[in-house]
């Protein structure tokens, strides 16, 4: 199956939303924690190695970064939370650039929230279901580095979360490895879906 985010680009990397690209056409946000392996995955369902920067050290996403497919469809790579070594004073600068971005960006269509299967439902993870509930933000869940468990422990997670979410309506889940690109295609789909109706609803 052709990959539909091949042709994507880095458009720009900003610390404040009000230096975001234009808010205009549709775009789908990706949040998590620290190491939840967002840069990963994002390079995995673009197919694009190196687009996202990787880390062994959490929080390297410390701006708010745009990559555009065109020029009314983008991916957006939020700060990481709740884990990086980075003075707190910092931290809360992430914290309100993301909380500003998510309340005010009108093109944001869904996000896409990154946990680790081993870790998934931190207090973090939490408040970002909690907020988007209030605000009717479809969300994604990717339970990524789905290869540290074997098939039957990393289903049992999945059947058990999703029991746990089921006050979530809006929110949908699988499970993701990035490294065996497992679950990618359901990703694209998910995405795909997404921006095509903002587009076609315009």
């Amino acid at each position: 199956m052709q990959n539909p985010f091949s042709s994507i680009n880095f458009i720009t990397s900003v610390p404040d939303p009000t230096q975001a690209p234009p808010d205009t056409g549709a775009e789908v946000a990706f949040a998590g924690r620290s190491n939840a392996g967002k840069s990963s995955a994002l390079n995995a369902i673009t197919g694009r190695k190196a687009l996202a920067r990787t880390s062994k050290t959490p929080g390297r996403t410390q701006h708010l970064v745009f990559f555009g497919l065109n020029e009314e469809t983008r991916l957006v790579d939020l700060p990481g939370y709740g884990y990086a070594k980075v003075p707190e004073h910092v931290k809360q600068k992430w914290g309100q650039a993301m909380a500003d971005y998510l309340q005010s960006r009108q093109s944001l269509q869904g996000l896409v929230l990154l946990m680790d299967i081993r870790h998934p439902l931190t207090e973090f993870d939490q408040k970002m279901l909690d907020w988007c509930q209030h605000t009717d933000m479809p969300v994604h869940i990717l339970l990524t580095k789905a290869d540290k468990l074997k098939r039957g422990p990393a289903k049992s997670t999945l059947l058990k979360i999703k029991g746990i979410l089921t006050k979530y309506p809006e929110v949908t889940i699988q499970l993701f490895s990035a490294l065996k690109k497992q679950g990618v295609e359901e990703t694209r789909s998910v995405l795909t879906q997404w921006l095509t109706i903002a587009n076609d609803s315009r």
